[in-house]
């Protein structure tokens, strides 16, 4: 159990286990290498970000879709975390958006604060 467990949540991971639940993590689960795990995040991380870039311009995803060249149905599974959608096309999106570098940098830092804690 870690610190920020609350008691409820401990209760409730002991009656599952007691079951033969097993409690873990996705990547426990999915057997994911450190490196698969930073990979999703980072693919988690950009997505979340296209999507806030695209609200704070005010921006449809047809509108982003035309900006791209591309479909809505395109920019939706971008946003949703396609695992079609590569991170080319990602920061592609995310530059033609008004995204920089340093704001890149900034959202690779905060999906790595996320996984170290």
């Amino acid at each position: 159990m870690s610190p920020g467990d609350k008691p409820l949540e401990k209760a409730k991971k002991e009656r599952l286990q007691k079951k033969g639940w097993k409690i873990g993590s996705a990547d426990e689960f999915l057997n994911l290498t450190p490196e698969e795990t930073e990979y999703i995040e980072l693919k988690i991380a950009c997505t979340k970000y296209l999507k806030e870039c695209r609200q704070k311009k005010h921006m449809t995803q047809i509108e982003v879709a035309k900006l791209l060249n591309s479909s809505q149905s395109r920019v939706a599974k971008m946003e949703a975390g396609d695992p079609t959608v590569s991170v080319d096309l990602l920061f592609r999106s995310l530059f033609a958006l008004g995204a920089t570098k340093k704001t890149l940098a900034r959202v690779i830092e905060r999906a790595d604060l996320r996984l170290t804690g």
